[in-house]
């Protein structure tokens, strides 16, 4: 990292903050550990303290709500109209019969037990109730809400907001690769490192980018994987069958006016397979497609050529 990025640990993942004045560094960190928190404390599925978990436990009562857990649940659903279901919160108790039952940290690849698998329906998004007036948020017993598909990424968007305003010049924030950019960027744009994974070093396989505004998501099923007593399972679950998606995309990413628009349609093409080039084509978001064999596509303006260029300076992506 440079004078001007700083990173560091945050929901299960990594947090990333890069800034285009570098005296400002410590006031968009804050203010992004301040909105990580928040999320945190709204939003995990692994915190019992968490006022999702309060949700999930309530066994269909409704349950006094924040406006911010309000606000991701209804994005949850706007995801779920937007797609026809295809990125689904209620997608929960599927995870846990995968064996996502604990922070992924707990699980991992090389986990002490393989899990036996299990697969469990998907109640569906429409059984979820938001009441605005009443600030209240209920499922029905045996719904369990899982709003990871999402709230990732409209905390990166509400993180860069916070930065900017805070630091007073561009930012940029990736939360496990979900990147959102406030502020006026860098005269060149901020160049960013789309891989399989977020993790990787930036000599890995991929693309260098430019981005100026808007957001960036990546969704992969080369992440989060682990084993089972069938298999290899991963956290993208198809809400058709409550099990791993997947067989025809490894990795997807898409830029968006916002990161959670682009981490919607990125989740969604994992799920739609060969559907999703004609899908992302007719809503117009610039997209890289990693097929099982390693072949790239690039649809709606996404720059063309991909390449393997050494090291150099940028954010990874």
């Amino acid at each position: 990292m440079t004078d001007g990025q700083v990173s560091f640990p945050a929901l299960g993942t990594t947090a990333a903050v890069a800034v285009t004045e570098a005296a400002s560094l410590e006031h968009a960190r804050a203010a992004v550990e301040d909105v990580i928190g928040a999320f945190d404390r709204a939003c995990s599925r692994f915190r019992d303290d968490s006022e999702l978990s309060a949700v999930n436990a309530a066994a269909g009562t409704a349950v006094p709500s924040s406006p911010l857990l309000l606000d991701a649940v209804e994005a949850a659903l706007r995801a779920a109209r937007l797609t026809d279901g295809d990125v689904d919160p209620t997608v929960g108790e599927a995870l846990v019969a995968l064996g996502y039952d604990r922070d992924f940290e707990a699980i991992g690849p090389a986990a002490a037990t393989v899990a036996p698998l299990r697969v469990a329906a998907v109640p569906g998004w429409r059984t979820v109730q938001v009441d605005r007036r009443a600030a209240t948020v209920r499922v029905p017993a045996g719904v369990r809400l899982d709003l990871g598909a999402t709230a990732k990424a409209l905390a990166s968007d509400r993180a860069a907001d916070a930065a900017a305003a805070a630091a007073g010049c561009g930012v940029l924030v990736s939360l496990g690769g979900d990147i959102a950019l406030a502020g006026q960027a860098p005269p060149q744009g901020w160049r960013v490192r789309v891989t399989d994974d977020h993790r990787a070093e930036t000599s890995a396989p991929g693309q260098w980018i430019s981005l100026r505004t808007g957001g960036l998501a990546t969704s992969s099923t080369t992440v989060r994987r682990w084993q089972t007593s069938a298999g290899d399972v991963h956290h993208l679950v198809d809400p058709a069958t409550g099990g791993s998606a997947g067989g025809v995309w490894r990795t997807v990413s898409v830029t968006a006016a916002t990161c959670l628009d682009a981490n919607i349609a990125s989740t969604a093409s994992i799920v739609r397979g060969e559907r999703a080039v004609a899908w992302l084509r007719s809503i117009g978001l610039p997209s890289r497609l990693v097929a099982i064999d390693g072949t790239v596509v690039h649809i709606a303006g996404w720059p063309q050529q991909d390449d393997d260029l050494p090291s150099r300076p940028g954010v990874p992506g």
